[in-house]
């Protein structure tokens, strides 16, 4: 298979991981268009045989990483409101889902950045506790802990919305 179709293959997960990154739809598509470029760009440094998915993950998270920084650097800003979403239908379960996921959400932006990335491998991508320390390039046990803390803060804040 050729490398842009693997990288076309893996746009959903690689938008969902950079919207719980990011937090907001709009930056988390900025986001996975920035770690696009740089993949196109950086091709020849990926190595055919290993994991295009780890490869791509780490990219996003290094230029999430900079952009935070960056913004650190810039200060604060308000950002634009982006108006008030509209549920399409009128169906119980519908409007039960859909608060559900805002729940989740919203519990998934409270978590610190270190819960929620491991959160977001682990146990949205179904990645290995091994992968995902390759692919934040920390400890397997790092990977642990980060994970326990991040289920149980997602508990609470999913009981708190209850």
């Amino acid at each position: 298979m050729r490398f842009e179709d693997e990288l076309v293959g893996l746009l959903p997960r690689l938008r969902r991981f950079a919207r719980g990154l990011a937090r907001d739809a709009s930056d988390a598509d900025d986001l996975c268009q920035a770690a696009i470029e740089r993949a196109l760009k950086s091709r020849d440094q990926w190595r055919q045989g290993t994991r295009l998915d780890s490869w791509m993950y780490r990219i996003t998270r290094n230029l999430w990483i900079d952009e935070r920084r960056a913004a650190g650097r810039r200060g604060p800003h308000d950002p634009i409101d982006e108006g008030v979403g509209q549920i399409a239908g009128d169906g119980a379960a519908e409007v039960e889902a859909g608060a559900l996921r805002g729940d989740v959400d919203g519990a998934m932006a409270r978590l610190p950045d270190e819960q929620r990335e491991v959160v977001m491998l682990v146990l949205v991508e179904g990645y290995a506790y091994r992968e995902a320390a390759d692919i934040l390039e920390v400890p397997i046990g790092t990977v642990t802990s980060r994970l326990a803390r991040g289920r149980e803060t997602l508990m609470q804040y999913l009981g708190e919305a209850a």
